[in-house]
């Protein structure tokens, strides 16, 4: 498993899900240490990112996943869902949080990227 950082590498990861329960195209949300965190499946590969949008604080969940693009459902601020940088608004970027992927299961850091 490749180390993101040297924090993230001494952080805590929690199992949120197995591999197959969350499709190609999918995404959900979950409880991980303190924070609420957005697991998305794009073409295969995980991603996860801080569940709420950052303009009003609506769950990012609630929006769609389409094409490798994230839409906030209530003011359709668009996220690149491989990066978490904001498309519309172009200034916008959500806060990552490393994945490891292991006997078929998803796990994510506590802690984000820096």
């Amino acid at each position: 498993m490749p180390n993101n950082d040297s924090a993230a590498a001494q952080a805590a990861y929690v199992e949120v899900c197995a591999v197959d329960e969350l499709w190609v195209g999918e995404m959900e949300s979950y409880d991980v240490g303190d924070a609420e965190v957005l697991v998305l499946n794009v073409d295969g590969e995980f991603r996860a990112y801080d569940a709420i949008c950052p303009h009003q604080s609506v769950p990012l969940v609630e929006g769609t996943l389409e094409g490798g693009v994230l839409t906030c459902r209530a003011h359709q601020w668009t996220f690149d869902a491989c990066s978490g940088r904001g498309l519309n608004p172009c200034g916008e970027q959500l806060r990552r949080y490393p994945i490891r992927i292991a006997d078929g299961k998803v796990y994510v850091c506590t802690e984000p990227e820096a």
